[in-house]
C-alpha cells in the first residue's frame, strides 16, 4: 500500500517543507522525526540546487546553507532510509529537472523506492513534460504530484483527470514565499479540480499563519508551509528543532479545527 493514501482519509492534512541538509543532514533528520510526532501528515524535503526557480529568497538562502554544509542527494537518500526505521510518516521530495536528469532519471527513482520516498514534486516540469519522468516513478512507484497554479486556467480539468496521490494548488503567482493575503483564486482552481476528478487538493505558498490554514482549509484537503518554516530554522540554526516542533503543533491544530 502506498503511504500516500492514508494522508487526507477522513482528515484534513497537514504537510510542513524543510531543505534537507539546512543547517544540517542531522538536524533536517531530527526536525523530520519531531514534526512527525508534532501530526505532520506528509513531510516535503527540498533537494537544495543552486537555482531554484520557484523558490523566493527565504528557500533560495536554505539551498545555499544546505549545499554549503555538505549535502548531496546521496545523502539525502541514506538520511531518508535512517528515518524510515523508525518512522512511517509519507516523505515527498521536492526537487528540480536538472538535478533529477543529471543523478539519472531511472537511478533517482530506484534509489526513492529503495530509501522510501513516497513521492516528488517538480516544479519546473509541466504537465505536458511529465512522461520524462512517469514511466521510472510507475516502475519504482514513486507517485509524481501535479501542480496547478493561477495561470493553469483551461489546464486545470485536464490536469486533475489524469493526476496521482494529490494536487499541489500554488495559491498565487510568483515564487514561495509568507504573503499576507492570498488569492481567491485558488477556492476556484479547487472547484475547477474536483469536477474533473476526486482528488485531494493541499494549497501551498504563501501560508503562514494559523488565521491563515484555518481559512485554507474550509474548501481545501490539506494545507503546506514551507518558507514559514524555514524562516524558523534560519533564526535558530541548529536548535530550532522545538521551536519548528511547536509551530507544526499550533498549524496542525489550527487545520483540524482545534
Amino acid at each position: 500500500m502506498n503511504r500516500l493514501d492514508g494522508v487526507f482519509r477522513n482528515k484534513n492534512a497537514f504537510i510542513p517543507f524543510v531543505t534537507a541538509g539546512d543547517p544540517t543532514l542531522e538536524v533536517t533528520e531530527e526536525l523530520v522525526l519531531k514534526m512527525a510526532g508534532a501530526g505532520a501528515d506528509l513531510i516535503e524535503l527540498g533537494i537544495p540546487f543552486s537555482d531554484p526557480i520557484a523558490e523566493g529568497p527565504v528557500i533560495q538562502d536554505a539551498d545555499y546553507r544546505a549545499l554549503s554544509s555538505g549535502t548531496t542527494t546521496d545523502k539525502i537518500f541514506d538520511m531518508v532510509g535512517r528515518i524510515r526505521k523508525t518512522c512511517n510518516v509519507p516523505l515527498a521530495l521536492m526537487t528540480y529537472a536538472n538535478p533529477i536528469f543529471t543523478y539519472g532519471s531511472e537511478k533517482f527513482m530506484k534509489n526513492c523506492q529503495d530509501a522510501g520516498v513516497d513521492a516528488i514534486i517538480v516544479p519546473d516540469i509541466p504537465f505536458e513534460e511529465r512522461n520524462e519522468l512517469l514511466p521510472y516513478c510507475s516502475k519504482y512507484n514513486v507517485t509524481f504530484v501535479s501542480m496547478i497554479a493561477p495561470t493553469s486556467q483551461s489546464r486545470i480539468r485536464m490536469i486533475a483527470s489524469e493526476a496521482e496521490g494529490f494536487i499541489y494548488c500554488v495559491s498565487s503567482m510568483g515564487v514561495t514565499g509568507v504573503r499576507q493575503d492570498i488569492g481567491s483564486n485558488v477556492e476556484e482552481m479547487i472547484k475547477l479540480v474536483k469536477e474533473a476528478k476526486d482528488i485531494p487538493c493541499a494549497i501551498g505558498f504563501g501560508i503562514s499563519t494559523p488565521e491563515q490554514a484555518a481559512k485554507m482549509i474550509k474548501f481545501s484537503d490539506g494545507v503546506i508551509v514551507g518558507s514559514a518554516i524555514v524562516k524558523i530554522v534560519e533564526k535558530y540554526g541548529v536548535n530550532c528543532v522545538p521551536h519548528v516542533t511547536e509551530y507544526v503543533r499550533l498549524m496542525k491544530n489550527a487545520v483540524v479545527g482545534e
